[in-house]
């Protein structure tokens, strides 16, 4: 029974929804404490970083946490981009949206491939700025109370000065806003929270975050 429910697409949507949900709360918050960058300086984002890596094991916590979420919704969506291409394995001669509560288009139809680039590029985001260079290469910097710290500030500014990582981060930060445009009102849709009379004030909502985050 509990095999039959886990495999179901309902169950599979709901976990989407959940783990998609909690994904876009941690993207919120990520681009809360990156907004500390717009301070020339670097002292307050340089102090933000040394706020989380003195979490110590409640940091790896969280970031387990995060990659469990993240692994969990991009396996979920694949296999539920491999259930419905099985159901419909002849492509349809002209595809128009079903009316209703569908949305239909450019989002929607490429969720999985908007998706699988951002999981790509979680992996590269991470390579290239949690295991950059630190302390030990020369990038060094003290906060306000004298403590010696990582100056990661640094490492990003002259990261993006470079032509082909800026373009890339725009690039993706542009999928990431299309992915969240349909997929914030999907998740919320999975959970049983869009009805005829907010279905589509939840769509321009999550158009609107997807916006606001990748711009941010």
């Amino acid at each position: 029974m509990k095999t039959k429910i886990s495999s179901s697409s309902v169950f599979q949507k709901f976990v989407m929804g959940l783990t998609g949900l909690l994904l876009v709360g941690f993207v919120v918050t990520h681009l809360s404490g990156n907004l500390f960058l717009l301070q020339k300086e670097g002292t307050l984002f340089n102090a933000y970083a040394h706020k989380l890596e003195s979490l110590g094991p409640l940091l790896y916590l969280a970031e387990v946490g995060l990659v469990v979420f993240f692994l969990t919704h991009a396996v979920t969506g694949i296999r539920l981009a491999f259930k419905a291409r099985a159901a419909k394995p002849k492509k349809y001669e002209g595809a128009r949206s079903k009316g209703g509560n569908s949305k239909w288009g450019i989002a929607s139809n490429n969720m999985a491939i908007t998706g699988s680039l951002l999981l790509v590029f979680l992996i590269l985001h991470v390579i290239h700025f949690k295991f950059g260079p630190g302390m030990a290469e020369g990038y060094v910097t003290k906060l306000s109370d004298g403590t010696e710290t990582r100056d990661l500030h640094r490492h990003v500014v002259e990261q993006f000065k470079q032509p082909v990582i800026m373009a890339l981060y725009v690039a993706v930060m542009a999928t990431l806003a299309v992915h969240l445009r349909h997929g914030v009102w999907s998740a919320l849709q999975s959970l049983g929270l869009t009805r005829e009379n907010n279905s589509r004030k939840l769509y321009l909502i999550g158009g609107a975050l997807g916006a606001v985050v990748g711009i941010g």
